[in-house]
């Protein structure tokens, strides 16, 4: 199976996925790497790990329609089966959804449905928590609300911080993405109603 890998920013998800396949434990090809910033730093982990990346601009299309159909190309080209969502910061249209339905992943660092949106741990963190963690969801029309595959729980201690809880969620993500992305590729994912089953 053929996987395209959306980002925006930093990569630390992208090295977790590139690193977890060339140790033989996501038995897939990254082939292309895609983003809409031209200087993030994910676009540098492509290039140092081979795999073909593609920057697309939304400021260079007219329409959104536009700009989406070009990945689509692209993606259709490299024989695409699985889309995953690594600080990919744009919101993917109704359109582009169905064209990969059920096959576009993304990680939240919250425990969905709570804490929807782009500031999931600080606002677990401000809202006092106990408990916070990631969570790995296929993709909907709706912003993180599609069916949850995997969570990991974090505590949160009385000494951390917005930065040190952070850290510990990033490090459970870097577990469980992976681990989800093989579940797919294996075709252990079945989808019913909102719930995930994870076949044997």
């Amino acid at each position: 199976m053929n996987i395209a890998v959306f980002c925006s920013g930093n990569g630390t998800n992208l090295q977790a996925i590139i690193d977890s396949q060339k140790k033989g434990y996501i038995k897939a090809d990254i082939r292309l790497v895609v983003s809409d910033v031209p200087d993030c730093y994910s676009l540098t982990r492509a290039k140092n790990a081979g795999i073909k990346a593609l920057v697309i601009e939304r400021k260079n299309f007219k329409t959104k329609k536009d700009f989406e159909l070009k990945i689509l190309k692209a993606l259709k080209k490299e024989n695409i089966g699985l889309v995953v969502l690594a600080g990919y910061m744009r919101m993917l249209s109704g359109d582009f959804i169905s064209a990969y339905e059920n096959k576009i992943l993304n990680i939240h660092p919250a425990l969905l449905p709570s804490f929807k949106g782009s500031h999931g741990i600080k606002d677990a963190f401000e809202y006092g928590v106990k408990i916070t963690g990631p969570t790995v969801h296929f993709v909907t029309l709706d912003m993180d609300a599609g069916p949850v595959i995997l969570q990991s729980p974090v505590k949160v201690t009385e000494d951390d911080t917005e930065e040190t809880l952070a850290e510990v969620i990033h490090e459970e993500e870097h577990k469980i993405y992976p681990r989800a992305i093989q579940l797919f590729v294996e075709g252990k994912l079945k989808i019913e109603g909102r719930k995930v089953r994870i076949l044997d």
